[in-house]
């Protein structure tokens, strides 16, 4: 039952970053680069080529545990903090759009 409650806990905060990376995208003062990161972490996610492909070993899943991070970490930082807390109160508060 608890792994049932955690895959749940999981799936919801992967909905919640996933809702969040989509306020940031559609903000207006989101720098372009940091939708740009964005957008290639998207792209590179549901894209059937990888540099590695996944079919090797391990390290086939390396580039996808390395690469998407990286872009991610790299957009956010860019993002101002007023326009990452504005983007997270929002989905709290449960605003729409």
């Amino acid at each position: 039952m608890k792994l049932i409650e955690h895959s749940r806990s999981l799936i919801g905060r992967f909905r919640a970053e996933i809702e969040f990376y989509r306020r940031v995208l559609r903000h207006p003062r989101t720098p372009r680069v940091a939708k740009l990161l964005l957008g290639a972490a998207i792209a590179y996610a549901v894209s059937p080529i990888d540099l590695i492909p996944d079919f090797i070993p391990v390290v086939g899943y390396l580039d996808d545990l390395v690469i998407l991070p990286l872009l991610i970490w790299a957009a956010v930082r860019l993002i101002p903090k007023g326009v990452t807390a504005e983007c997270r109160q929002a989905k709290e508060d449960g605003a729409g759009g």
